[in-house]
């Protein structure tokens, strides 16, 4: 890998509809993109979905960060390269961890472009092989809008839904009232509140006024709050999923004693990449907490494509998968081939089997 030069760009692609929840509204893409370029003419490619409410970054604090790193990086010639300069920025990256995952994807794109291997072999982890299927995502505190994204997961065959709160009570229950009147009753469905409630009680009389029998709750209530989380995960019986409360290996402490309580979100943006985001998977392995393989909302198919080198890895691990929403949520795709789920919420990956890199071709 011989980069000639680094660029970031931000990347603004409308929504097709606003996507709501207790931390935010989002109604166009907030991403960074970087584009590593070889001395012989290749380009990587890979993206960061910056949050202030997720990991406390935004576009312009990873612009700063790559400007400020962007010439030793410019001298890497090797992934062992890449592997020391993170293993001895460790606290660095733990603060910039979108900017880093746009830098590394980009890194390990051109890299394997460069020696014509896909990044699962630059990786040693197991080829794609299929199937992946993903689940709904309902967002919106529009009544309207709910439903025709309702029709359109059932139309073309979801099985598996996660539901996001607002606190408003009455438009929840309308949410939850039009699912059951719409669906199979023994639809799988979990809950995502995105931290809005303060206590367990408040979240579980909360919950029960849902009247729905959920299989598990992400994010109840406070960054980092574990101990409240263990009280509510035993007051209603189910698993609580990690998101905004995980996003590193360290953080296993507080949580490994307690295994059948969780369930990780890996998201790579958010984890600060594919490496980082592997090391996390394999100690879930390890310590036996499921996981689910999640997404930035927004997300273009270059993040696609590297979540699914983890649910490929993982596999047995994976409880649920997220994203994959391409143009039925984005004005514009930048990739090809776009990746996003079809019929039944399943995924086609065959032209990445033996792509290089990511198998992608980027126009921005």
């Amino acid at each position: 890998m011989k980069i000639s030069s680094l660029h970031l760009t931000f990347l603004e692609i409308p929504f097709k509809q606003t996507v709501s929840h207790a931390s935010a509204s989002r109604s166009v893409t907030e991403s960074v993109l970087v584009t590593a370029h070889s001395t012989e003419g290749l380009v990587g490619v890979g993206e960061g979905c910056p949050r202030r409410y997720v990991t406390g970054e935004s576009v312009e604090s990873a612009r700063a960060f790559v400007e400020t790193h962007r010439r030793i990086w410019e001298q890497w010639s090797t992934l062992n390269d890449l592997r020391c300069w993170a293993a001895s920025h460790e606290a660095l990256i733990d603060c910039n961890p979108a900017a880093w995952c746009a830098l590394e994807t980009a890194c390990l794109d051109l890299l394997g472009k460069e020696l014509c291997r896909p990044i699962e072999s630059l990786l040693s982890v197991p080829c794609l092989s299929g199937p992946f299927r993903y689940s709904a995502v309902l967002g919106t505190d529009n009544p309207e809008t709910f439903q025709q994204q309702l029709a359109l997961y059932l139309a073309i065959g979801f099985t598996d839904f996660k539901i996001k709160v607002t606190g408003n009570v009455p438009m929840d229950r309308h949410k939850i009232d039009r699912l059951k009147e719409s669906s199979d009753p023994g639809l799988p469905v979990r809950l995502d509140a995105n931290n809005l409630w303060k206590t367990p009680q408040e979240a579980s009389d909360y919950v029960e006024r849902l009247n729905y029998p959920f299989w598990a709750i992400e994010e109840p209530l406070q960054v980092g709050d574990y101990d409240g989380c263990r009280v509510l995960s035993r007051e209603l019986g189910l698993p609580i999923i990690l998101d905004e409360s995980f996003l590193r290996t360290e953080q296993f402490a507080s949580i490994q004693d307690t295994p059948s309580t969780w369930i990780i979100n890996i998201r790579i943006s958010k984890m600060g990449g594919l490496l980082r985001s592997l090391a996390v998977a394999e100690r879930a392995k390890e310590v036996g907490i499921p996981i689910i393989v999640g997404a930035q909302v927004g997300e273009t198919s270059i993040l696609t494509r590297a979540a699914l080198t983890v649910a490929n890895a993982y596999r047995d691990m994976v409880v649920a998968q997220e994203g994959a929403f391409g143009t039925y949520l984005l004005e514009r795709e930048i990739c090809q081939p776009v990746l996003m789920f079809s019929k039944e919420g399943r995924i086609a990956i065959d032209s990445l089997n033996t792509a290089p890199g990511l198998g992608l071709t980027v126009a921005t």
